[in-house]
């Protein structure tokens, strides 16, 4: 068997609900490390779990894939997907996906981490069935943000027709869609699925629950899950943004003059507070300076009767 990309354990990957995104181990990546306290973030366009029987063997070939999968910090582009599984359509390629916007982003760092997925006019097929598409999308995306100090946020869409084995379907909120196609075989489809935690968040815009039974080019049954478009994040493990910024180390507290009535504590530069260490002349001056003539000619008076009561 060969395969283009094969990099998540079947266990993962068949996994129900979006906990599965995050717990996926190769989906997170660090910026920097526990260490540098660094967000993690990852995001993918499609990921296939995928059991494939043949005709001619007793045996089921796995087939594993994903498309633009990336860890922060990254991005990618590929809009196209093709694997190819011995035994299956002559051992040619086989088209898993085409699309006309395939895009995934992830970033992060010591305050935010973030990803992104993005499809649009994406067509999936799987082993079996060359001609009658899997499903189709007109748009799906997702999105994860992870912010140090507040909650995480995952939010995923699907936009516009969606149509599943030749049928255009409804999607609901509400649970799975099923479509079944007689000879065929059948999907379940759940819509924007999203998980968030204290510290994390997760969303898978489309997941595709997966049975047929094409018994065409030597393929007897398909059965697994796939992914469209997910998007996961950690937050970075630093401290919490302050509510209120920090006052400005290179401004000085200022100190009041003339006739201020602050209470005069010392400040930590050692200065005293307003009013304390007033050395120019004051509002007060006058009256401190006439106070103390009047004294200081009450004393006079006093010590001249004093003097003249001991002369006589």
């Amino acid at each position: 068997m060969n395969s283009h990309t094969f990099r998540m354990p079947a266990a993962v990957l068949l996994a129900t609900g979006a906990v599965a995104l995050l717990t996926a181990p190769p989906a997170f990546a660090t910026g920097g490390g526990a260490a540098g306290g660094e967000g993690k973030a990852g995001a993918v366009v499609l990921r296939a779990g995928l059991d494939v029987g043949l005709l001619n063997k007793a045996v089921n070939i796995p087939l594993k894939t994903t498309l633009n999968e990336v860890s922060a910090p990254a991005t990618a582009e590929k809009t196209a997907l093709t694997v190819t599984l011995d035994g299956v359509e002559g051992n040619d390629p086989i088209s898993v996906l085409r699309a006309e916007v395939a895009t995934s982003k992830a970033t992060a760092d010591k305050t935010r981490a973030e990803a992104e997925a993005n499809l649009a006019k994406a067509s999936v097929h799987v082993p079996g069935l060359p001609l009658l598409s899997l499903i189709e999308v007109e748009k799906v995306t997702s999105k994860a943000v992870c912010e140090a100090g507040k909650k995480p946020v995952a939010s995923a869409n699907a936009l516009g027709t969606v149509t599943a084995l030749g049928k255009k379907v409804t999607l609901s909120a509400g649970g799975p869609t099923k479509v079944e196609v007689p000879g065929v075989g059948r999907i379940d489809l759940e819509l924007s699925a999203t998980e968030t935690t204290g510290t994390t968040a997760a969303a898978a815009a489309l997941r595709l629950k997966v049975a047929v039974n094409p018994l065409n080019l030597n393929v007897a049954k398909v059965d697994g899950e796939i992914v469209l478009a997910e998007a996961h994040c950690e937050s970075p493990k630093g401290a919490a943004p302050a509510a209120n910024p920090a006052a400005d180390p290179d401004v000085k507290p200022q100190t009041g003059t003339g006739t201020g009535t602050g209470s005069g504590s010392a400040t930590s530069g050692g200065t005293t507070g307003a009013n304390l260490a007033e050395t120019g002349g004051g509002s007060l001056t006058p009256y401190v300076a006439g106070g103390a003539l009047t004294l200081l000619a009450i004393g006079g008076g006093a010590l001249l009767i004093t003097r003249r009561g001991r002369a006589s």
